[in-house]
């Protein structure tokens, strides 16, 4: 796929198209997937990414899990949004070892933990989850390069998370992010809505290859 790139329209894209459009660039692959407002908040009033997606945003959030090996996302984000058990692996992202309601009745092997050996809920998440499911990667914080690293070493080569925010942010400092999905969502919402990517300062580089609308919305890849 060549670097060079024009704006598309994304109902011209079939299927097969939207998937080598977006098709990961090296193994492994991890990508953080975000929508926003023009104003760049992350969450519409209601404090809930869902009430600022469309259809264009679902058609490439469904190609981008179809890529999938694992789902990587904050253990906050799971319980905010009330996450189903995903069709693929998800690894909850908690310094506390904290299981979200939704996923504990999950089947054994479909849910990870990656966290930390101080975590106040270590000895649950391993009765829960099983101690295999359960990664400490670290005393106090989680190395999110180990995880990356730990998640290829089970043959998940194409990684996505899907937030939150601070997860964003934590995986920027530490250099473990290869690309952004962005989709820009065609409404203002003002208030104090977060954005994509909280937590330490960072100044990371990301180039754009890819550019598609549909209804006004806005959709992208940048690498990083």
């Amino acid at each position: 796929m060549s670097d060079s790139f024009e704006l598309q329209r994304l109902a011209d894209l079939s299927d097969e198209q939207l998937q080598e459009a977006y098709a990961p660039r090296g193994e492994p692959w991890l990508r953080v997937n975000f929508v926003s407002t023009v104003d760049g908040s992350a969450t519409g009033a209601d404090g809930l990414s869902t009430s600022i997606n469309d259809d264009a945003d679902k058609r490439v959030f469904d190609t981008l899990r179809k890529h999938a090996d694992c789902l990587v996302v904050g253990a906050g984000t799971i319980r905010d949004e009330e996450y189903d058990v995903p069709k693929i692996p998800v690894v909850v992202v908690s310094r506390r070892a904290d299981v979200p309601p939704t996923l504990r009745e999950a089947p054994r092997g479909r849910v990870l933990m990656a966290t930390v050996a101080s975590a106040e809920g270590l000895d649950e998440a391993r009765e829960l989850l099983g101690h295999e499911q359960v990664l400490v990667l670290g005393e106090d914080e989680i190395d999110l390069v180990a995880l990356k690293a730990e998640l290829l070493g089970r043959g998940w080569r194409d990684q996505l998370c899907e937030g939150g925010p601070s997860l964003f942010g934590d995986l920027l400092a530490a250099g473990a992010v290869d690309e952004l999905c962005w989709t820009v969502s065609p409404r203002l919402v003002a208030g104090d809505g977060p954005r994509i990517a909280g937590g330490p300062d960072v100044d990371v580089a990301v180039r754009p290859v890819l550019l598609l609308e549909q209804d006004g919305t806005l959709l992208g890849r940048w690498l990083v």
